[in-house]
């Protein structure tokens, strides 16, 4: 059976109990290693960001009553303050930040419901929704690639990886393979992927098994309490608003996929977002936010059912918060592998943007078009690519919501803007 037979489960649409657990375990491991990196990195722990992850999640689908399927998982873009908050005043000041940074997103949803949602048609039109697409799966094009292809040296530069690559090459075959089946094959062609790749890597010798003999069975979440401070508030907090973007992107990206119209559910989607925020500071976690891995795994699995994002969510707390040898274990998949399947999932998600653009017959002769999806795409993908922020004070703004403001200036001040599609 082709791909475009292949069954659609519905947002609201419910499985089997057997179907909805390798579904939910492909969800949570398509999320984990981004969501385990950025603890990595701030100096948090990588465990306690899992539970928050699977805490966070379940607490927006209450909020967004269960209609938006998306996961939330460790948001990159606090990396930075975290880290110099953490370097001067300690992690405990800077989880403060990321409570205050929950209080920003309710504020903003405060704001939006007030204000109403007809000004995301004015300010976000097809043209420039469906380029932020383009911009969120090829921008995170680098990442998958050095996750493929390359290798960290003792010296601290990176060289080709040819075992990995040769690793990360029979994932995105199998992937792909498993995606074009019909059945259960088709609906878990991610997980199916992730444990070929698993399986090749092990007698390769990439995988190290040592920390998972070492991690315990059954074990409790090293959970931190925050120490307010409000120079820490001030340096942290206010990212969020750059996070507002890349959620609206998210959000309308999420509706594309799935067929639905969510610009009115953003208020909601916003709030949820920020109550998981704001429980993952409150015991040590970073700050959450949707995630691209997650819609990439809806757009090639065309399942959308919300009820699977509860059991990721549920096997993310237990797995996170209790079970530390099988969070060693899932940590122990190597990095080609899960390039490997972020190569697919990353393609998928700036595939459907350009299927945005055709759907909503947006015209290219038209050269307002023309002019806002250029500047967008090569603004976002080329700074999102080279790891390029510009410098605002102390905090930094990212090569996605660079480009979306960017795409929004154009949208505002170029004429003809009821010409944008025919």
């Amino acid at each position: 059976m082709s791909s475009h037979e292949r069954e659609v489960i519905g947002v609201d649409d419910r499985v089997s109990v057997g179907r909805a657990i390798p579904l939910g375990i492909q969800h949570m491991m398509s999320m984990f290693g981004s969501t385990v990196l950025v603890p990595v990195l701030t100096g948090l722990d990588p465990n306690v960001a899992i539970m928050c992850s699977g805490i966070g999640t379940i607490c927006y689908l209450l909020v967004t009553g269960n209609k938006i399927p998306s996961y939330l998982g460790s948001s990159f873009a606090f990396i930075s303050p975290i880290l110099a908050v953490g370097a001067t005043q300690g992690l405990d000041a800077a989880m403060s930040g990321v409570v205050v940074a929950g209080l920003v997103f309710l504020a903003v949803a405060g704001i939006v419901r007030l204000a109403g949602t007809g000004w995301i048609d004015r300010l976000l039109p097809p043209v420039l929704v469906a380029s932020v697409m383009v911009v969120i799966g090829v921008g995170l094009s680098a990442t998958a690639v050095d996750m493929a292809f390359m290798q960290d040296l003792p010296d601290g530069t990176s060289a080709f990886y040819g075992l990995g690559a040769i690793v990360a090459a029979i994932t995105l075959v199998a992937a792909v393979v498993f995606s074009s089946m019909g059945g259960i094959f088709g609906t878990i062609p991610v997980l199916l992927a992730i444990i070929v790749g698993y399986v090749v890597s092990v007698p390769l010798g990439l995988v190290d098994f040592a920390p998972v003999a070492e991690a315990a069975w059954i074990g409790l979440p090293n959970i931190s309490t925050p120490r307010f401070d409000v120079g820490a508030i001030a340096l942290v907090a206010p990212v969020a608003i750059v996070v507002v973007i890349e959620h609206i992107g998210h959000l309308l990206a999420v509706g594309e996929i799935v067929g639905k119209d969510y610009r009115e559910m953003l208020p909601r989607s916003l709030a949820g977002d920020g109550i998981s925020t704001m429980i993952s500071g409150f015991l040590g976690g970073p700050p959450t936010t949707t995630y691209a891995e997650n819609i990439g795994v809806m757009s090639v699995t065309r399942v959308y059912s919300t009820q699977i994002f509860w059991y990721a969510g549920g096997f993310a707390l237990v797995i996170g918060g209790f079970c530390p040898k099988l969070a060693a274990l899932i940590q122990s998949i190597p990095s080609p592998v899960m390039g490997g399947v972020c190569l697919l999932l990353f393609g998928l998600i700036a595939s459907n943007g350009l299927r945005m653009l055709v759907s909503n017959k947006v015209d290219f002769d038209v050269n307002r078009n023309l002019m806002i999806a250029s500047v967008v795409i090569i603004v976002g993908v080329g700074m999102e690519t080279s790891g390029i922020s510009i410098p605002i004070g102390d905090y930094t703004l990212p090569g996605m919501a660079t480009s979306a403001l960017a795409g929004i200036l154009l949208n505002l001040i170029l004429p003809g803007g009821r010409q944008e599609s025919r």
